[in-house]
């Protein structure tokens, strides 16, 4: 039995990095999973990783309401119901200063990490509220999210997370009478194509060494974040609402920079992208 059987979830932006690693353990918890990116030929390539109709794909732009509102019909009327919604798709957006920064390219990042998050808890929460299921909502935290987490050259990334956690706690108290759960997971950091195609700005050539290094003492496999997701989409959930788990806690961060020599050393430093 696995934990998941029977659960139907939507995971947004699944088909690279962490949403597929967390689409992947959610399959393996025996849930049904609902494949979803901006790209058909994406969503076709990822489909094909999976056992034949464990996965549903299905095309979106989570920086439109109306696409967001279109993946819960599609959804719910290929599984016959959904369980758990997983905004997991974001960007990073170039490294440089706001002074410096592309107005438009700012937006886009605000448009896709936090409308993006607010347009799929939306159309998830109608469809929960209407058909009376106590289902889970989980939205990302990042870099930016915690307090000491500052993101100089990244303000628009780091600001959308740290609108995602406030967004995610105002809506966990409006709810909290429903029985739905809306969560806060932290995937910690993760060398997916998002962080390793950053544009080469003149600033983060500046900065390669020191961002590097942070990678290597600091990055983590993705299977971290989809364990934990698998966990706040459990019956381990039930009844709570407002959870906030990390894979780079404190502890885990501690333990990261203390190992660090030794990995290095013995070079098991994973530089893997995922």
């Amino acid at each position: 039995m696995g934990k998941l059987d029977r659960k139907v979830a939507v995971i947004t932006g699944s088909t690279k990095g962490i949403g597929r690693a967390i689409a992947h353990e959610f399959v393996r918890e025996g849930a049904k999973v609902v494949i979803t990116s901006s790209s058909e030929a994406n969503i076709r390539k990822t489909v094909a990783e999976f056992p034949e109709g464990s996965v549903y794909g299905c095309q979106c732009d989570v920086s439109s309401f109306g696409d967001l509102e279109r993946l819960v019909v599609s959804a719910s009327e290929h599984f016959g119901r959904i369980d758990c919604f997983v905004n997991n798709a974001g960007i990073s957006g170039s490294f440089m200063s706001i002074t410096q920064s592309d107005p438009v390219e700012w937006g886009k990042v605000i448009d896709t990490n936090l409308k993006g998050t607010y347009y799929g808890c939306r159309a998830a929460l109608n469809y929960f509220l209407r058909e009376n299921i106590p289902g889970k909502i989980i939205n990302m935290a990042g870099s930016g999210t915690d307090r000491k987490s500052n993101t100089p050259w990244m303000s628009a990334y780091g600001s959308t997370k740290a609108a995602i956690a406030r967004f995610t706690y105002a809506i966990a108290e409006e709810y909290r009478s429903t029985g739905i759960s809306i969560m806060l997971l932290h995937p910690g950091l993760v060398r997916t194509e998002m962080v390793n195609s950053c544009n080469l700005t003149p600033e983060l050539l500046r900065q390669m060494e020191t961002f590097n290094t942070i990678l290597d003492i600091f990055s983590q496999p993705p299977s971290l974040a989809a364990g934990l997701a698998v966990k706040m989409a459990s019956d381990w959930s039930d009844s709570k609402t407002g959870i906030y788990l990390s894979a780079l806690n404190a502890r885990r961060k501690k333990w990261l920079l203390m190992t660090y020599p030794f990995r290095k050393i013995t070079n098991r430093v994973d530089r893997k992208t995922y």
